[in-house]
């Protein structure tokens, strides 16, 4: 280990601590820049793990958090209530489609995912249905880091395979894009009919997973079935929700109404910890009763804090008042004309844009620590994992940001691509 302080005290994210160098250190960020100590800026092309859509230190979010830390930064949920998260709740409610009504706040959003499962195992309960216990969800996909979330996510490719033997066993299936992969899934659904709980899916991307996109046709296709065979459908729209699809919530795009749905990451534009699952009114229903039995049995510490819901209602009001999604598409545009060239180069698997997300895929892994020094080189801050290179800037990132975004990723991929192939 190193002597310094990080390494000596901080057990830090997705690091193999004895072999990973000393994390650079951030003094400051402002719209789309990363200051460090030593003085270097970095464009920021992930705007810290999909979280700030807004940049950095938007000072209408920055004024509403120091309003209510001057009130009241934080008060138990339980048997109270307070007025930023009654407005959170109901914007929430009427910006989601359909009749999303109901909200349970939570604080990250692997959280946000494990009240889904919850919700969705004791609707059944409730109703006096007991042995639907699993959950069907599809290879590729990631939905965080608690156990029942680890659970749902790819078993064979994703991060936690190696807790196989501690995790509920759950249906797994292929993303139905074609007449055989539907085919399979309506199977599954069918076999599995009385031991299922829920169906869950990423909408339209399946970010972790290797930011793998699928088009509104075949998020379709699994609200379709799931409904057909009376099954809940969970969306987890943690990281494709506001605006990072192009549209405000990426189910809109498939003309569907998730029963409970996720949000976290930009749900407060980046500034603190909060999520929330967002439930229709029949899954609400299953709850309601004179038995308290039925409530749900959840309670986060932090739940609805005060401060995080000030947050995320201003950062509602930037939705509102300036063109962010106009902005998601116009990133579009410029991630497909700048990025198409790599397409089809030697080492090359697939280049692809949905909204203000720009994906290049390698052949195969990459020497990962060369990839991300050779970005650092270049001034911008750029994590790539597995076999992908990503973009994710925040919506409002300049325009000039951007461009050396992407003349970074035209500039170090084709090198790096080619010794692959």
């Amino acid at each position: 280990m190193t002597s310094d302080l990080s390494q000596k005290n901080l057990w830090r994210p997705y690091t193999q601590m004895r072999l990973a160098p000393p994390p650079l250190e951030a003094v400051a960020t402002q719209g789309s820049r990363i200051v460090l100590a030593d003085g270097r800026e970095l464009v920021d092309g992930i705007a810290s793990w999909w979280t700030a859509v807004h940049g950095y230190n938007h000072p209408h979010i920055a004024q509403a958090v120091a309003d209510q830390l001057a009130r009241m930064p934080h008060v138990m949920f339980g048997g109270l209530t307070h007025a930023p998260a009654e407005r959170l709740a109901a914007r929430l409610a009427a910006l989601l489609p359909g009749d999303l009504d109901h909200v349970f706040f939570s604080d990250s959003g692997s959280v946000a995912v494990e009240v889904a499962l919850k919700m969705a195992a004791q609707m059944w309960l409730n109703r006096g249905v007991s042995g639907r216990t699993k959950v069907l969800a599809f290879r590729g996909g990631y939905h965080g880091d608690t156990m029942g979330a680890m659970s749902v996510c790819d078993p064979e490719e994703g991060m936690h395979r190696r807790f196989g033997a501690y995790l509920p066993s759950q249906v797994f299936c292929d993303l139905p894009r074609s007449p055989a992969e539907t085919a399979a899934l309506d199977a599954a659904l069918a076999s599995n009919r009385e031991t299922l709980a829920a169906v869950i899916v990423e909408p339209l991307v399946q970010g972790a997973g290797g930011m793998v996109m699928h088009p509104p046709e075949v998020l379709a296709t699994i609200a379709r079935l799931a409904r057909r065979h009376g099954l809940p459908l969970i969306a987890d729209e943690i990281f494709t929700g506001f605006g990072r699809t192009g549209s405000l919530f990426a189910c809109e795009q498939a003309g569907i109404v998730p029963d409970i749905l996720c949000l976290s990451k930009a749900l407060t534009g980046g500034t603190m910890a909060l999520a929330a699952t967002v439930a229709r009114t029949e899954v609400f229903e299953a709850f309601w009763s004179e038995d308290p039995a039925a409530a749900l049995m959840h309670g986060p510490t932090f739940m609805a804090n005060p401060l995080a819901c000030a947050a995320a209602n201003a950062s509602l009001d930037l939705f509102e008042t300036e063109p962010r999604l106009d902005q998601a598409q116009a990133i579009a545009r410029r991630l497909m004309d700048g990025l198409a060239g790599l397409s089809g180069l030697p080492g090359v698997a697939d280049v692809r844009v949905l909204g203000a997300i720009g994906a290049v895929q390698f052949a195969r892994a990459p020497d990962l620590a060369a990839l991300k020094a050779a970005f650092l080189d270049r001034g911008v801050w750029v994590r790539p994992f597995g076999d992908i290179v990503y973009l994710t800037p925040a919506l409002t990132i300049p325009a000039d940001d951007l461009d050396r975004l992407i003349e970074a990723v035209v500039a170090v991929v084709p090198d790096r691509a080619a010794a692959l192939s």
